[in-house]
């Protein structure tokens, strides 16, 4: 009997990883229009948004009473709420389902809070692989830039002031940022992810997505079906 991390179901399964600020949400947005538009059924979901878990989340952030283990366990409690509502019940259904950040984020972020990799990928051990990871390779330098202009002031845990790296949320937020970069660099090949030039411009990325999802994928199946 196979397990049910083994087993094929109908839906496919793609997810989108990257720094903050690397371009990453913008396309899995245009890819997720451009899939709707063509009649294919599609849900998207993102990190940290279950609804159940959300409120306890936000309160443990704001009173700083989140140690590294906790804050990866309230994250993954997050996911798998999100997992066993509606990512797994809409593959089983048939579904495309986008995924704005996946395990991988948990696995590039708690690790670099000092969690421990083998217990990380334990812990996320009844989510489903990917059909497709993109993984968006953009410049620290223009994550950054991109991230900060935007933002007039960060927040605690987004800037990994948690760590200790340093006084100043902007340089914590870079440091914290480049070490999660490594991770990622680090996980590229273990996980087989598809890496895209975050520094092209949104179409030239989002041309070599569609292309990447039309080849790995027989999107017309995936089609509603008319009834006549």
């Amino acid at each position: 009997m196979k397990s049910s991390l083994t087993t094929e179901l109908p839906g496919r399964l793609i997810a989108v990883e990257g720094l903050d600020g690397s371009g990453k949400s913008t396309q899995i947005y245009l890819l997720k229009r451009w899939l709707e538009m063509s009649g294919a059924k599609v849900f998207f979901t993102e990190w940290n948004s279950s609804v159940i878990v959300k409120k306890a989340t936000s309160k443990g952030k704001k009173r700083q009473l989140l140690t590294p283990t906790t804050f990866s366990l309230i994250h993954c409690t997050d996911f798998a709420d999100r997992y066993e509502r509606q990512i797994l019940p809409l593959l089983k259904a048939g579904y495309l389902v986008l995924c704005d950040r996946y395990i991988f984020t948990a696995f590039a972020r708690d690790a670099v809070r000092g969690c421990a990799r083998p217990w990380l990928h334990n812990l996320y051990g009844f989510a489903r692989r990917p059909d497709i990871t993109f993984f968006f390779n953009t410049p620290l330098q223009v994550a950054l830039s991109r991230i900060l202009s935007g933002r007039p002031q960060l927040k605690f845990h987004e800037a990994g002031m948690d760590l200790g790296l340093a006084n100043d949320p902007y340089e914590s937020f870079r440091l914290f940022q480049e070490r999660i970069y490594r991770e990622y660099l680090a996980m590229k090949d273990e996980f087989g992810f598809r890496v895209i030039d975050g520094s092209a411009t949104i179409e030239t990325q989002q041309a070599v997505v569609r292309d990447m999802v039309s080849q790995a994928i027989d999107l017309p199946r995936y089609r509603w079906k008319t009834v006549r």
